[in-house]
């Protein structure tokens, strides 16, 4: 079992890496190439993923932030994310990785209840992103916040750290599902 741990390549000057994981193949594409027209001080790189884990390849620059992208339409969807996690090592959840859900907008198709998605994230202490994919603005107002995420990730936003970043999405969001 191949384990993806963020410490396995050194980083490459003014270079920032995502990782978007998802099997709807087709939305995380457009997230992607909307993330790609962001102005970014870095260069920008974005590879996709159905799961995890990654092949070994030598040439596989190093991870700086992973998201896992769930479809509340699709079952399926949060059956790989689930399996994929355990691909993960445990420090990425350091405020290296965050999830994505898409399709909240139309809640009487969705398969897979808001709650179920927001304790995973909180099992794994990591951000709930919500966004709906398929609207153009949306999207592009999630890849812009992406962007700026991975670059504090990147290590390129100086005195911002991963650690920093989490603590302060935390404090943002609405509290936990376990909270009163």
């Amino acid at each position: 079992m191949s384990v993806l741990r963020p410490l396995d390549k050194l980083p490459v000057l003014n270079t920032a890496t995502i990782l978007l994981v998802g099997t709807e193949d087709a939305l995380v594409q457009q997230l992607a190439d909307s993330m790609l027209k962001e102005d970014c001080a870095s260069e920008l790189r974005v590879h996709l993923a159905r799961s995890l884990p990654l092949p070994s390849d030598v040439n596989r620059p190093r991870i700086d932030l992973i998201v896992f992208v769930i479809n509340l339409h699709s079952k399926y969807s949060l059956q790989n994310v689930e399996r994929s996690l355990h691909h993960v090592d445990a420090s990425f959840f350091l405020g290296k990785v965050c999830f994505l859900t898409t399709g909240a907008g139309r809640e009487s198709h969705c398969s897979i209840h808001r709650n179920t998605v927001a304790m995973l994230a909180h099992t794994y202490r990591s951000p709930l992103l919500f966004c709906d994919l398929e609207v153009e603005e949306f999207r592009a107002t999630m890849a812009q916040r992406l962007v700026r995420m991975l670059q504090i990730c990147a290590g390129h936003v100086p005195g911002v750290s991963a650690l920093n970043l989490l603590s302060l999405l935390k404090s943002s969001e609405s509290p936990s599902p376990e909270d009163p």
